[in-house]
């Protein structure tokens, strides 16, 4: 395996654009490969979102330092949406609503961005199925599918983007998505944030369908439980900015039994605060009505 088949992240520095002075990320090293599924678990504040939306380009964070590539090519020196272009996906902690605008129409001007490709060719308009768009016919048939992939009504496809959606229609959404956009590199930033037990098992099943061997993943996640249902290649432990652990899922299962607290003394780290508050919840209680 080549840097150009990784995702490559070397000493990566990062602040918020409104104090730059202040790095939440301090030094983060890690490669991500093709078909490998990576863990990143920390306490909060850890510094796990600040890394999501550094390596999609996020406009509220700055990198300070270090450098990312992938596919062989300078992601720093990339917008957003050109990265998107080039195979990454983000999966939000949040999803915005956007009311007015329908999943459909959304998720169709997407790939049709996307099929446009990274450095934007003439040859190519998006809008116009006989120039690289994709026609809608093939658009509603790619849709049944990844719909059926991921056991979710037609219906859903009509209705405003987020707008009503509870936590778990939200994060299926993000799901539905990443199944049209058929990334290369996903991160997927506390998918199981604001879900029960039952809405997390779908959205993982959801996950695991789509994984193959040319999808890399880079999974966010404050609690073991998400582990128990996608398993992970590679678990990095993320705390006060830099990754002071790595291992295998047993890192994780350690993790969910001692908590954050004895880690970080092995890597040197004051914690200041008791193993209690750095233990690994099993997660919120929520209302049935949660699962969708």
């Amino acid at each position: 395996m080549t840097d150009t088949d990784q995702l490559v992240i070397r000493g990566l520095r990062v602040a918020p654009v409104t104090a730059p002075e202040h790095e939440i990320l301090q030094g983060i090293d890690l490669e991500v490969g093709p078909g490998e599924v990576h863990a990143i678990m920390g306490p909060n504040g850890s510094g796990k979102t600040t890394l999501a939306y550094a390596l999609m380009g996020h406009p509220g964070y700055v990198v300070t330092g270090g450098k990312i590539t992938w596919k062989g090519r300078d992601v720093l020196k990339l917008s957003p949406d050109k990265r998107s272009r080039l195979g990454m996906f983000l999966a939000f902690q949040y999803p915005t609503a956007i009311p007015g605008l329908s999943v459909a129409s959304f998720i169709r001007s997407a790939l049709n961005a996307k099929l446009q490709g990274v450095d934007k060719t003439t040859d190519v308009d998006p809008t116009d199925s006989m120039r690289g768009g994709v026609s809608m016919g093939d658009f509603r048939k790619r849709m049944r599918e990844k719909l059926a992939l991921l056991r979710m009504d037609e219906t859903f496809v009509t209705r405003y983007v987020n707008e009503g959606f509870s936590g778990g229609e939200k994060k299926r959404l993000e799901m539905l998505q990443m199944a049209m956009l058929e990334p290369e590199m996903a991160i997927l930033d506390e998918t199981d944030s604001g879900l029960d037990i039952d809405a997390l098992r779908i959205v993982a099943e959801g996950v695991n369908a789509m994984l193959n061997p040319t999808l890399g993943v880079l999974l966010i996640t404050h609690y073991q439980r998400l582990l128990n249902y996608i398993k992970p290649d590679v678990v990095h432990v993320l705390a006060q900015g830099r990754i002071v652990k790595t291992g295998g899922r047993d890192l994780a299962l350690r993790l969910e039994e001692e908590g954050y607290g004895p880690i970080l003394r092995e890597a040197g780290l004051e914690t200041n605060v008791s193993d209690e508050a750095l233990a690994v919840p099993l997660g919120p209680e929520l209302e049935p009505a949660e699962v969708h």
